[in-house]
């Protein structure tokens, strides 16, 4: 079973409410159909009921198994406006305000149904930045307890591999932080321990990524992913993580021996984090691209319920790719 088969399978086990808020876009459209077809989670649509019904006959997607919210008429609309006010007060927002956003945003109005437990999850980015679809999510959701930084990463499927475990990967951040002191370095590694844990239920095994293997190289830069490790260690003293590593010390075990000699970890990870964005985003799409990669992501950590940012070149089966992903999120 390969890890979107066995993530579908998570899903179907206890179903989830996952709100999908671009519901013109054809891609959503079509992706919810299929996840209803297949049972992945419960689906709700936002906007104009009329709208989307004519917009799903089109792109020929059965969706009437959703439930579709329109703000228009929605009986617990100005409960969530009244929440959303007392939520945002202190930052001076005015009940118009928080009406008006609602009424015109529907990623927000899909946090509210988050927040307040409508929904379990959310995804959208199909036709929205991520700054467009964070920025409310972490304003109404915030952070989960105990979580200093929000963060993404990418779950890599990479065929015929023998690293990581059987392909399979963790790499962070590859999409939201520029250049995480060391701070937050360690922070963003322990929430893709995390991740890794909740999604393919193994023991996560942490490399912390450098142009140095343990001292080769003297740089500040190096000295940032060595300061993060202590710091790993204090924060999560179980969680098997370690570096700086290079990329093949950190995945090959034979080279790992060689550049670290009696170190357990070195050449056995599965979970990658890059010491800065730049990093993480060229060594994902080179994956990608190079190795016929499956990439499932940009996926957020740290927020204190599920929400997913997608590509806007995205198609309807990564749409129903994050959505399994999402419900088995909310799961935990």
């Amino acid at each position: 079973m390969n890890f979107l088969e066995s993530v579908k399978k998570r899903a179907k086990a206890q179903i989830k409410t996952i709100v999908l808020p671009e519901s013109l876009e054809p891609r959503t459209l079509r992706a919810a159909h299929q996840i209803l077809a297949e049972g992945i989670a419960k689906i709700i649509l936002l906007g104009n009921e009329e709208e989307i019904k004519k917009a799903a006959e089109y792109n020929n997607a059965q969706i009437s198994a959703a439930a579709i919210i329109d703000p228009a008429n929605y009986a617990e609309f100005d409960s969530l406006v009244t929440k959303l006010y007392e939520l945002r007060k202190e930052k001076g927002m005015t009940p118009e305000d928080a009406r008006q956003l609602l009424s015109k945003n529907a990623v927000a109005l899909g946090d509210m149904l988050v927040k307040e437990g409508i929904a379990d999850g959310m995804v959208a980015g199909a036709v929205h930045s991520t700054a467009d679809v964070l920025r409310p999510s972490l304003q109404i959701l915030k952070t989960a307890p105990g979580v200093s930084i929000v963060s993404s990463f990418f779950v890599m499927v990479v065929p015929n591999c023998e690293y990581g475990n059987n392909g399979v990967f963790i790499f962070a951040d590859c999409g939201l932080n520029q250049n995480p002191n060391a701070e937050q370095l360690a922070a963003i590694a322990v929430s893709a321990a995390d991740s890794y844990r909740a999604l393919l239920g193994e023991e996560p095994i942490v490399a912390l990524l450098s142009h140095s293997t343990k001292g080769s190289a003297k740089h500040a830069d190096v000295d940032k992913v060595t300061k993060a490790v202590s710091i790993i260690r204090e924060l999560a003293p179980n969680l098997k993580a370690d570096g700086e590593f290079q990329t093949d010390a950190a995945i090959v075990p034979s080279i790992g021996a060689s550049k670290a000699p009696g170190n357990t970890l070195a050449g056995h990870a599965n979970v990658l984090v890059f010491p800065n964005l730049d990093a993480g985003n060229i060594g994902y799409k080179l994956v990608e691209r190079l190795a016929n990669a499956k990439a499932y992501g940009p996926l957020t950590q740290g927020i204190s319920k599920p929400v997913n940012d997608l590509s806007r070149g995205c198609s309807a089966d990564d749409i129903v790719g994050v959505v399994a992903i999402t419900a088995v999120q909310a799961q935990g």
